[in-house]
């Protein structure tokens, strides 16, 4: 029972430290936003994910909503959904882009960080060379739009091809490096945690997705859920 109290204690604690630290911070991390497309791009005006992220920043208070993303062939320009503005940002590989999960990689950057100098970033159509200069430009975008306390940030989640549990999808890596970078590994490992759950509590599409996610990736994969 001692062992139990004592545990207890200490993740109360350590709930107590990661909420202090992140209270005032620039950035609420949320967790992922979907698990595969609905529409393409769903992160759009009037898309089902869009106005998922828009709802919950309205209801919060908040003016602005960040989504991040694996870089593509995407400008990730910022949209109004309703009053809400929806910021993007991509992380953009310097090597080809595969699907598969490199655990070695996933073990050694989770442990040390993401390399410096291993992406470079876009948002608006604009290329930015490091993190601290794409989020500068980010906070410049929310504060125009009358931004006031943290934005809600999501990794978009999407999967293109095969599990889409196991892998996080769309974003993923930057949502972690954004929240170590701001708040330091052990903050970062929570929220990580915690996003994972994320879209199994919020998500109302969760079901449809995951039910119809190897049809839905055929669908995409195929251009058969594209918007434009």
């Amino acid at each position: 029972m001692k062992k139990t109290a004592i545990f207890i204690i200490l993740v109360m604690i350590f709930v107590g430290y990661v909420h202090f630290t992140t209270a005032n911070g620039e950035f609420e991390p949320l967790g992922r936003l979907a698990f595969v497309k609905l529409a393409n791009p769903d992160m759009y005006p009037g898309h089902p994910h869009s106005r998922l992220l828009a709802e919950y920043a309205r209801s919060h208070g908040s003016k602005c909503a960040l989504v991040v993303h694996y870089g593509g062939t995407s400008n990730y320009r910022s949209y109004m959904e309703g009053d809400i503005l929806i910021l993007q940002l991509a992380y953009v590989e310097k090597k080809p882009y595969t699907q598969r999960i490199n655990w070695s990689e996933v073990w050694e950057e989770g442990v040390n960080g993401v390399p410096a100098d291993k992406w470079t970033y876009r948002s608006d159509g604009i290329e930015f060379q490091t993190l601290d200069e794409a989020l500068a430009y980010i906070r410049k975008r929310a504060e125009e739009n009358g931004q006031e306390g943290s934005i809600p940030l999501v990794y978009h989640g999407t999967v293109r091809e095969g599990d889409i549990i196991i892998n996080q999808g769309c974003g993923f890596p930057l949502y972690y490096h954004i929240i170590r970078s701001q708040y330091g590994p052990l903050v970062a490992y929570y929220y990580v945690l915690k996003g994972f759950f994320y879209p199994y509590i919020y998500n109302p599409y969760r079901n449809f997705e995951i039910k119809n996610a190897g049809a839905l990736q055929y669908y995409y994969t195929h251009d058969m859920l594209n918007y434009e």
